[in-house]
């Protein structure tokens, strides 16, 4: 194993590191001053190297901060204290900089990576992946390209065992909660590169697989007059306010997806029939929804007295010029979040309040009245029933029904 540097040469070097990468001067000095500070910690405590135990010390020491610093939030007090532990860490592990996860549009590929993985797109493509899943799916891929990029690694065939050993040693404890699926988008594009001949060996059995089950999260649901508190909240005579409850209602009645509700067309209304027709963004099936009365004068409310004189092929819109369709990456959390708040509703904490927090409420309320998961599934739109039966967990009135009275079990037989 090779030997660790003396914490004041691996600050240095850090340092270096930062410069060659173009930081902002002001981020070079505050980062050298912290390093600073962390090797007079070492030095007095009579320790030559850096460990994570030491960082650990120092942050508890200096800034009484315990916290978990790969899995929980920042705090401003020791922000920059932290950040500084986690580079000397990174650094003394991988040799460079691991920067943080940021999401970005219009990623630039490495010139090294661009034939295989636009090759790798091409058959996404062709595999019929949705658009959203695709996205996801070259998210998680570009993290590790962008890795091999800073490893200075050429061509796919220099990836080795050890390399992903570290990538994953470095991203697992970050990324807990989704580590199996990017243990499965990294085995399939490494499977990808070795049946299409860009790799001389199958690395795909180089990634381990996760013994740990996941368990999915209860969803977060509200009771029907808490729905119908947060409906009565909008203020129906603005024009924001028709368009904001005709979005809630098709949550709430239908169970739409945020997303396939951003992507509705005024073509996908269909009036004789009273049914909205759409391909979902998630899953790429067509489903049929029936335009119920409420919804439907909800709908025909806003296009008549709300919405705006625009081009755009969409229903829901801006209400500021210019007018067009909801961004791509928005969730429209802030409609739902406004109104609750509106309603006076107390949201325990940890207790998700987004739009699909309506959508598992519709669930929860069907089972409740005796729907079948099958029917569930369908109306949710989920391909796999396995995804409805998560709401079994918040059917809790059906499910005391079926717990057993020991003494009718003892007494009985």
């Amino acid at each position: 194993m090779e030997a660790r540097k003396p914490i004041d040469v691996l600050a240095a070097e850090v340092v270096e590191e930062l410069v060659k990468l173009n930081y902002a001067y002001n981020t070079i000095c505050g980062l050298r001053a912290s390093f600073k500070r962390i090797c007079k910690f070492a030095h007095d405590r009579g320790e030559l190297v850096f460990s994570e135990n030491l960082g650990k010390e120092y942050l508890k020491k200096k800034y009484n901060c315990t916290i978990d610093y790969y899995s929980q939030s920042f705090p401003k007090k020791a922000k920059e204290a932290i950040r500084s532990v986690r580079l000397l860490g990174d650094y003394q592990l991988h040799g460079i900089i691991v920067r943080r996860i940021v999401k970005r549009k219009g990623y630039v590929k490495p010139p090294q990576f661009e034939d295989v993985l636009t090759a790798y797109e091409i058959e996404c493509k062709n595999n019929e992946y949705s658009l959203r899943g695709m996205r996801t799916r070259l998210q998680r891929l570009f993290f590790f390209v962008d890795y091999l990029s800073l490893k200075k690694v050429m061509n796919v065939n220099e990836i080795t065992p050890e390399i992903i050993s570290n990538y994953l040693l470095f991203i697992s404890p970050k990324h807990e909660k989704s580590i199996a699926s990017i243990l499965t988008t990294l085995r399939v594009f490494l499977k990808f590169l070795y049946l299409n001949s860009y790799t001389e060996n199958d690395l795909s059995i180089s990634v381990p697989k996760q013994n740990k089950y996941h368990y999915p999260a209860v969803p977060s649901t509200w009771e029907p007059s808490e729905v119908k508190r947060i409906l009565d909240a909008v203020d129906r005579g603005s024009p924001k306010g028709k368009r904001d409850y005709a979005i809630l209602i098709l949550v709430a009645k239908l169970g739409l997806r945020a997303g396939d509700v951003k992507a509705l067309k005024l073509s996908d209304l269909n009036w004789i029939t009273k049914t909205i027709t759409i391909t979902q963004k998630k899953t790429n099936v067509e489903a049929t929804y029936p335009i119920l009365h409420d919804v439907g004068w909800a709908i025909i409310d806003y296009l008549q007295n709300a919405r705006p004189v625009c081009k755009t092929p969409y229903l829901f819109v801006r209400m500021r010029a210019p007018f067009d369709s909801f961004g791509e990456n928005a969730n429209l959390h802030n409609i739902i979040t406004g109104y609750i708040r509106l309603a006076g509703i107390a949201v325990p904490r940890g207790k998700r309040q987004g739009l699909h927090s309506l959508r598992h409420s519709l669930a929860s309320t069907l089972l409740e009245q005796g729907a079948s998961l099958a029917m569930i599934s369908e109306i949710l739109g989920h391909i796999n029933s396995k995804s409805t039966s998560v709401y079994l967990h918040t059917d809790f009135s059906n499910l005391k029904g079926c717990a057993l009275d020991p003494e009718e079990v003892f007494f009985d037989a």
